[in-house]
């Protein structure tokens, strides 16, 4: 049973949402507290409430969109997973480049959903306090000693390749968009192709199968998701 004394705002303005996530998530042993608009959100965020926030883009009096990046504009800096029923990648991508930490679109699984909120949870720890050994399966990396490793064997790789998986690693378990990576890797200056080469070839060193990966999977037309931390 996860510890009850996690609470998670839900920022929704359908009321059959909201009680099937209250019912949900209670089972899952989280505290449940609502918001039917931005407004009702902002006082919850305001007052402490929440230590995660599930939110709706189509909220009736401000954008989700918008209201997530007031949030992150202000330095608000908890976990926050968007749920709704939009699935354009045009979507998904501003929103995570907004900065949220997962997407996860209606009609949903509310098991899927927790699972993705433990992993929200656990990267805000690792956030705080880091270890500096990744590790998932047979796949470690020093962060420190910039070593990778597949079971017993050292893995070679390029700075690019390295700089990738760093910033994969640093958010496993989240989904980091194409430009995110283009950024951190190249400044920006790349194209989305050199990426799509790095990572093949990344994929051809870590991977028992690059045709099926484990450790880095792909989301179409929006980036790339690390395998969370064991």
């Amino acid at each position: 049973m996860t510890n009850p004394t996690i609470r998670i705002l839900i920022v929704d303005d359908e009321v059959p949402i909201r009680k099937l996530l209250r019912v949900g998530l209670s089972v899952e042993g989280y505290k449940v507290v609502e918001a039917m608009n931005a407004r009702e959100a902002t006082e919850s965020v305001a007052a402490g409430e929440p230590d995660l926030i599930i939110l709706d883009l189509g909220l009736p009096d401000m954008p989700g969109h918008d209201l997530l990046a007031k949030w992150r504009n202000e330095g608000v800096e908890l976990p926050i997973i968007i749920l709704s029923s939009r699935t354009d990648e045009a979507g998904i991508v501003r929103a995570l480049e907004l900065g949220a930490d997962d997407y996860v679109t209606k009609p949903f699984g509310t098991k899927e959903l927790a699972a993705r909120i433990r992993v929200a949870l656990r990267h805000k720890l690792q956030q705080q306090g880091e270890r500096p050994v990744f590790q998932t399966g047979a796949l470690s990396v020093d962060l420190v000693k910039r070593i990778v490793r597949v079971g017993e064997k050292e893995i070679k790789l390029s700075p690019k390749e390295y700089d990738i998986l760093r910033v994969l690693v640093q958010h496993a378990g989240k989904v980091i968009t194409h430009r995110h990576l283009l950024e951190a890797v190249w400044g920006g200056s790349a194209d989305v192709q050199y990426l799509r080469v790095y990572v093949r070839q990344l994929r051809q060193k870590i991977e028992l199968s690059p045709d099926e990966p484990q450790y880095i999977t792909t989301e179409t037309g929006v980036g790339y998701r690390l395998r969370e931390a064991d």
